[in-house]
């Protein structure tokens, strides 16, 4: 079939790229001239484990991009609507998706054919059927589920595994505001296998997305607090602890021949030093806000929120009760994107972990694989901060490392570390260092005495 997507970002890109990996013809629009020029390289504006080669492979063959957007529709069967929609603090701001909505429309007053309009940007239930269906009409001049149908597809691609995630999904959800639009959109996933396809219409379609974040960022601030709790008992390490209760074989499954099997979603259930991200903190204060415009507090939501808008500074914690002042204080931190296997610096720990440490006058090394220090406005501004060029940098002459990221480079640091006369302090964020593999230890979850190993 052939796809037009409105929105060149991680998303759209990702959904344009992989689609065409299919055996599609997509092309992505984007109202970013030196974006679209970087992508007809075959060259991805942000960094996406996997993307750059998928794109080289197609780029100019059945994938392309564009400025042009009602030329790409025109051409088009169905269009995928992958703008943003971010949070002011309040409530998601539709913006982008309406103005899209608009363009899209005028150029449907020149297509002759029944054309599908999808939404896959993360949207409150209503958006699709009371914003987005009403715009399409009005600036089209034609009726939808006869000239047009309008559906929801959201997306489930984790940063820094969104390629697999897409061609290889656990689930694909069809919405749609009739049984044709369905129809239309689940045809575009025949090439999937025998993934499960549920077919909802649009409003719950949008709810689910939001209910798929929340609890999984519910999980994630349960076992922070947990881990915080650990913290304050002695002899108690978090990392036992839920250990234990991975064991529950209703997390962890145990097969016929005796193998146990470990999903991926129990990684969720493991302590760190919060979650971040263009997703997660979003979309879970939306639901909050969505829920109180109806009457529904919710508090449970709430809470997942205030926990991890306090979690990194459990690192900050760790680093005083060590070091009261931190002034002139040589620390190293390890990471900066929010996650591993992307760019995406958004609403990471690491940047309120840096502020802290720069106010308090410390003197700040950073390092992160693929982020540099320079490259983000919230840290370019702060005085004694350092770009440190490889890891064995990063780890020389300070007082305390603190891992942020949970980078694979990051699993070096014990062997690193045998190589330096006088060994920091390191503070595990993410608890993937075994704590007697290091001459003095710290983590979440853990003790605030330091672990020295023998």
């Amino acid at each position: 079939m052939k796809i037009a997507i409105t929105g060149a970002g991680f998303v759209g890109l990702t959904t344009g790229v992989c689609f065409a990996d299919k055996g599609h013809q997509a092309i992505c629009v984007d109202i970013n001239e030196g974006k679209i020029a970087k992508i007809n390289s075959a060259v991805p504006p942000f960094f996406e484990k996997g993307l750059e080669p998928l794109l080289k492979k197609h780029i100019n063959k059945n994938f392309t991009a564009t400025t042009n957007l009602k030329e790409a529709i025109k051409s088009s069967d169905i269009t995928f609507i992958t703008v943003g929609t971010p949070f002011d603090g309040k409530q998601i701001d539709l913006s982008y998706v309406k103005a899209v909505s608009r363009e899209i429309g005028s150029a449907l007053k020149e297509v002759d054919k029944y054309h599908l309009v999808v939404v896959k940007s993360t949207v409150v239930p209503g958006t699709t059927d009371d914003v987005v269906l009403p715009i399409l009409e009005e600036t089209s001049g034609k009726k939808a589920g006869v000239d047009f149908g309008v559906g929801m597809n959201p997306e489930f691609l984790r940063e820094g595994e969104a390629v697999d995630d897409f061609s290889d999904p656990d689930r694909i959800v069809i919405g749609g505001m009739d049984d044709k639009s369905r129809e239309v959109l689940e045809s575009l996933y025949q090439g999937f296998g025998s993934v499960d396809i549920l077919r909802v219409n649009n409003k719950t379609a949008e709810m689910i997305k939001y209910t798929s974040n929340s609890l999984l960022a519910t999980m994630i601030s349960f076992s922070n607090e947990i881990a915080n709790l650990c913290s304050s008992i002695d002899g108690v390490d978090v990392v036992d602890v839920l250990g234990g209760v991975h064991l529950d074989k209703r997390l962890t499954p145990i097969m016929p021949n005796g193998e146990r099997i470990r999903p991926s979603f129990v990684s969720y259930l493991e302590s760190g030093c919060g979650f971040g991200g263009s997703c997660f903190p979003k979309d879970v204060k939306a639901l909050v806000n969505f829920g109180e415009k109806r009457g529904v507090r919710m508090e449970i939501l709430e809470k997942v929120v205030s926990v991890n808008v306090n979690q990194p500074f459990q690192m900050i914690n760790l680093l005083a009760g060590h070091f009261p002042d931190f002034k002139n204080l040589k620390v190293s931190v390890l990471g900066i994107a929010f996650k591993p296997g992307t760019d995406d610096v958004r609403e990471s720990p690491a940047l309120p972990i840096v502020e802290e440490l720069a106010a308090k006058g410390a003197a700040i090394k950073v390092f992160d694989p693929i982020v540099r220090a320079e490259s983000e406005s919230s840290l370019k501004e702060l005085n004694n901060i350092t770009q440190a060029e490889t890891l064995e940098d990063a780890l020389k002459d300070v007082d305390a490392v603190l891992l942020i990221t949970r980078w694979q480079e990051f699993e070096k640091i014990p062997e690193l570390l045998k190589k330096l006369k006088i060994s920091p302090l390191v503070i595990d964020g993410r608890r993937m260092i075994n704590k007697t593999a290091v001459p003095k230890y710290l983590g979440i979850g853990l003790s605030q005495d330091p672990v020295f190993s023998k």
